[in-house]
């Protein structure tokens, strides 16, 4: 299966796909509004702008697994993610992405190892794939990962499709 195929939702609610952004690079990261880092909210459209008209986009994907970091409705966190933040970059529903009902995008996404070699649970909000313009995830950043951390920054330039 493609990460291209697996069908969620907009955070309006909408059916999606990442198959909407075939032939672009995606950083896709699961996100909280409430969460010590949520400022990288900051970094991340910042990522966003600087390289969109280069084939890239983040996707937010909301969770609520780590320490109730992420309560509100989809109406909240849009309007939490705009006002504060503003977020221009695509944001999906609310899903889980550890346990037995991990979303099957994130089921395709946990397989990605770490710099450090290490695949598996998500450990926190904030945790980083980096997927191809193919559709290929291609490198997995841990939480404390900043958006502008020079490896990230060097990864994201690496898959740029133009």
């Amino acid at each position: 299966m493609s990460v291209y195929d697996v069908e969620m939702r907009t955070l309006a609610g909408e059916p999606a796909s990442l198959g909407q952004f075939r032939g672009t690079a995606v950083l896709a990261v699961n996100v909280a509004s409430k969460c010590g880092l949520t400022p990288q909210y900051t970094g991340l459209e910042k990522l966003h702008e600087q390289y969109a008209a280069r084939g890239f986009a983040v996707a937010g994907f909301p969770c609520d697994q780590f320490g109730g970091q992420e309560p509100g409705t989809a109406e909240e966190i849009a309007s939490f993610c705009s006002a504060t933040y503003g977020v221009t970059f695509p944001m999906f529903e609310k899903l889980e992405v550890n346990g037995p009902d991990r979303h099957p995008l994130y089921r395709e996404l946990v397989q990605m190892a770490d710099a450090d070699g290490a695949a598996g649970d998500i450990q926190w909000n904030f945790e980083k794939f980096l997927i191809d313009a193919s559709g290929t995830p291609v490198a997995r950043f841990r939480p404390q990962t900043a958006p502008d951390d020079p490896a990230l920054i060097a990864a994201v330039e690496s898959v740029l499709p133009r």
